[in-house]
């Protein structure tokens, strides 16, 4: 109960660790490849960029021009 109610740092929200082990994890050399699994962390990847970039987006409207 007491982990829970730690309060997170900056690092906490700020890591990004997750990520990058998604775009950047080694082939599993057992696994058979499936055409359907490849088009969906395809289409997953492409989604996450776009939400960041439009992130980015919105911050920087925010900051520089409002």
């Amino acid at each position: 109960m007491e982990k829970e109610d730690e309060k997170k740092g900056a690092g906490y929200f700020f890591d990004f660790s997750e990520v990058w082990g998604y775009y950047f994890r080694k082939k599993d050399p057992n696994r058979k490849p499936n055409l359907n699994l490849r088009m969906m962390h395809g289409i997953n990847k492409i989604a996450i960029v776009m939400f960041l970039g439009a992130l980015i987006y919105m911050i920087y409207l925010y900051v520089f021009v409002y």
